[in-house]
């Protein structure tokens, strides 16, 4: 068992410590977005006690330290893991496939771009499948939500907007009875340029204006996120979406093609080991509209809820529909008890309360409050067992193939 170091990105959208005071670290990085635990390049976790990056330990001994089946199937550690905090709105964005990403990042090689340009959309041959397992009240879009209920809420707007706001709102209409409706006004709001960016102000001063149509999270959420980007197409998009308000202890899983967006909140998140972002609204980043389009899956969905396998009473695993990636989740509260770590392959452990005794068959470290590990294939396997008086929470993902 390795004790990590991990790095906390400043992305605006950060929060001013919530990180550092989950885990009772030194405030040293504001904003504090996310930080990332694993072995992606770009911001790889480190050995605590020579400060090797995670990617070149796991690089002398893939076999031996992710185990062979994880190393012959992925090649390396599969999952990217993130304590991530959000004080204002991510862009709305979505994912590759696993085929799209290899074969655009292999495309954008070719030409000649550098991995660190602004108009880069591959930085990596990898998708990205996500998770996030709220810590906090979180909010999120995520999902097209069915063309008729867009319909019935643009025209319960349309009754509060100006007679130029109406044209747009009745294309806006047609185009969600039409064929395709979803891939038609996505394409739409992402295109037409002023006329959009003149209605999202109409819509957000009327809701603003409005007490009724305040009653409405939906449109309570855009005049929210309008405050932050205004006149953004992004704003738009919100209305296309599912609006998702998870509890503590709930999570959502997000596959390609979903367009999504986190709004606010605190949790966890893993993810492929990918850093492929395709934007479409709410950043000032790279947008590539004709990329994002091709790769949207414009369907309707439900909220994408993860539900838990329970294991004990304080033992439960969340398993997306990806192999990449699972995790489990301990919070017991009383002294002794333990449980199995369910884990295959090398696996990333981070407490964010109490204190565990982690024992392998290579024996055994204490891990507390905002300490993280990382463990070989070769120790496995593993238990984990709450010390002390003070309730425990132990994050531990892992791949889900052995």
């Amino acid at each position: 068992m390795f004790e990590l170091k991990n790095a906390i990105r400043d992305y605006h959208w950060g929060s001013a410590s919530q990180i550092s005071d989950l885990l009772d670290l030194p405030a040293e990085t504001t904003p504090q977005a996310e930080m990332w635990l694993g072995a992606h390049p770009g911001c790889p976790s480190r050995l605590s006690d020579d400060g090797t990056a995670l990617n070149d330990f796991i690089a002398q001994d893939p076999e031996r330290i992710l185990g062979s089946a994880v190393a012959e199937r992925f090649g390396r550690l599969p999952y990217l893991f993130k304590v991530l905090s959000a004080t204002q709105p991510l862009s709305i964005q979505t994912h590759p496939t696993l085929q799209q990403a290899q074969e655009r990042f292999a495309q954008e090689n070719a030409q000649g771009k550098p991995l660190d340009a602004a108009d880069r959309n591959y930085r990596d041959d990898n998708h990205k499948p996500e998770m996030l397992f709220a810590l906090t009240d979180f909010v999120a879009l995520s999902g097209f939500r069915q063309p008729a209920q867009i319909v019935e809420d643009l025209q319960l707007l349309a009754a509060h907007l100006p007679d130029s706001a109406q044209a747009p709102v009745s294309q806006l209409v047609g185009l969600l009875q039409g064929s395709d409706p979803l891939a038609a006004i996505f394409k739409h709001v992402l295109t037409a340029g002023d006329e959009i960016s003149q209605l999202v102000r109409q819509i957000s001063d009327a809701v603003a204006a409005s007490g009724e149509l305040q009653r409405n999270v939906h449109f309570a959420e855009l005049v929210s996120i309008s405050k932050i980007y205004p006149g953004d197409p992004g704003v738009l998009v919100a209305l296309l979406l599912n609006l998702i308000f998870l509890e503590p202890g709930q999570a959502i899983s997000l596959g390609a093609g979903n367009v999504h967006a986190y709004l606010r909140g605190l949790g966890i998140e893993v993810m492929a080991n990918s850093d492929n972002v395709l934007r479409g609204g709410l950043t000032s980043k790279h947008i590539d509209v004709p990329e994002l389009l091709d790769v949207t899956i414009a369907q309707p969905s439900p909220a994408p809820l993860l539900e838990p396998v329970a294991l004990d009473t304080h033992d439960r695993l969340y398993k997306p529909d990806f192999e990449e990636f699972q995790l489990q989740v301990l919070d017991p509260t009383e002294p002794g008890l333990a449980a199995d770590l369910q884990l295959h392959g090398a696996a990333v452990l981070l407490c964010t309360a109490g204190e565990f005794l982690v024992a392998t068959r290579e024996g055994e470290h204490h891990i507390s409050r905002g300490q993280s590990l990382f463990v070989t294939a070769a120790e496995l396997p593993a238990t984990a067992t709450l010390q002390g008086i003070v309730p425990g929470q132990l994050f531990a993902a892992s791949a889900q193939i052995d």
